[in-house]
């Protein structure tokens, strides 16, 4: 089966024009060419998760595996593999994700179609998302955010007018992001669908799309989702947990009631790293979804401060990066960046409102900083390409400062290359 994953995966890759661009692929770089916030924001909040996973993990760890580090060491392989993609990523030209964006929706729907496969995809507490690799276990719906991200980018770029202009021109991204969402739903996997939707919806209204159609498509999807939850008992279990965690906090609200005390017992400066009780056994997944309530726990209002401080700085700066691509006519990348900080963020504000009990449970990590490899690698990834956008983007700009402001100047400005062109201004 592993064989045949990979041979299908081969297939798809060769329609991804990705050759020419690897085949010069060197890992030498200036640090001068990294955004100096974005760098700071994203190995701080790689190395503050590497701290809390060995933390809170080592208990759970040490009776499963008889290792205390054993998701430590594990999460040591997937920074440094997801450090190298990052860099990887960083080395290919952005026209080359913008000529393969079909290629990679396509490919994100073969995979959503492959994980449902009886005897394909992996079961864990009754979810179908990965699929077994051998070393490791791929999350599909991880790669489908990227993947979709990048083909929205592009989508709004050739058809950007139509976005503007007319309701077809904004159904179609929908109807397949929809197509995407309603595979998600299959396996059940919710809490991506929402981060999806909410991302592709973000982008289509940031390129100029109508407030009414925007609008009109957000309450169907909300609609659509309420009447998901009322349908399924287990979303409705989880909802009315949500909202009375306490009125069964030994089955249904045990969970959220574990976080809560955890996140209340660390007060303003926490019980200190590695002296969390709630971690010992009582609070489940508090090395996944609920790392976030350990960290409160640990290092208290202070240490969860920083957390979010690094996110917003994450957040504002993906926005800035965007906005300067915008200003010098990479309308592709500032689409992508646009889409990659609204993704993160609104994953990571999902993750810290669940901790805390403002939010339904949902089997979202928290972005950078849970343990899991895939989530990790392709958020590694996805930061390499606003380095990347980032890095285009001075370029363009240095540029541009160096021309002379002479009538020759100013005449060779009229020629705007035809990709700048096709993108159109933003509304």
């Amino acid at each position: 089966m592993n064989q045949f994953i990979g041979n299908t995966a081969q297939r798809f890759t060769r329609l991804i024009p990705f050759k020419e661009a690897t085949r010069r692929l060197s890992f030498s770089f200036d640090p001068d060419d990294l955004d100096p916030v974005l760098s700071v924001a994203f190995i701080s909040l790689l190395t503050i998760g590497i701290i809390m996973v060995a933390s809170s993990s080592i208990s759970v760890a040490d009776r499963n595996f008889s290792n205390p580090f054993y998701f430590l060491e594990r999460q040591l392989v997937f920074v440094a593999i997801g450090l190298f993609a990052a860099l990887s990523v960083f080395r290919i030209r952005l026209v080359q994700w913008e000529k393969s964006g079909v290629a990679l929706l396509i490919f994100a729907l073969f995979l959503l179609v492959l994980v449902l496969v009886p005897g394909v995809g992996k079961t864990v507490n009754g979810s179908t998302r990965w699929l077994p690799l051998g070393v490791f276990n791929l999350q599909v719906s991880e790669l489908v955010k990227l993947f979709l991200v990048i083909y929205v980018a592009g989508y709004l770029v050739r058809h950007g007018e139509a976005v503007r202009s007319s309701l077809w021109g904004f159904l179609k991204p929908m109807l397949m992001v929809g197509m995407a969402g309603l595979l998600l739903l299959l396996e059940p996997d919710f809490g991506a669908t929402v981060v999806i939707m909410g991302t592709v919806l973000a982008m289509t209204f940031l390129a100029g799309a109508r407030f009414v159609q925007f609008m009109s498509f957000v309450t169907m999807f909300a609609g659509a989702a309420m009447l998901l939850v009322v349908t399924s008992p287990y979303r409705m279990q989880r909802l009315t947990s949500f909202a009375n965690p306490w009125a069964d906090p030994f089955d249904s609200g045990f969970q959220l009631t574990q976080s809560l005390i955890a996140i209340g017992t660390g007060g303003w400066f926490g019980t200190g790293l590695g002296g969390s009780v709630q971690k010992l056994f009582y609070l489940p997944e508090s090395h996944t979804d609920f790392l976030f309530a350990v960290l409160s726990e640990e290092l208290g209002f202070v240490g969860v401060s920083v957390v979010i401080l690094l996110y917003a700085a994450l957040f504002f700066r993906s926005l800035k990066i965007a906005s300067q691509a915008e200003r010098a006519g990479n309308y592709f990348a500032a689409y992508m960046a646009y889409g990659i900080g609204i993704w993160l963020s609104m994953q990571a504000v999902i993750n810290i409102g669940v901790n805390v009990g403002l939010l339904p449970t949902k089997g979202l990590t928290l972005p950078l900083m849970s343990y899991g490899g895939s989530s990790l690698v392709v958020c590694c990834i996805a930061v390499g390409l606003l380095m990347r956008i980032h890095y285009e983007t001075s370029n363009v700009m240095k540029q541009a400062s160096k021309r002379p402001s002479r009538k020759s100047a100013a005449k060779s400005a009229g020629n705007v290359s035809p990709g700048i062109k096709a993108g159109g201004a933003l509304l």
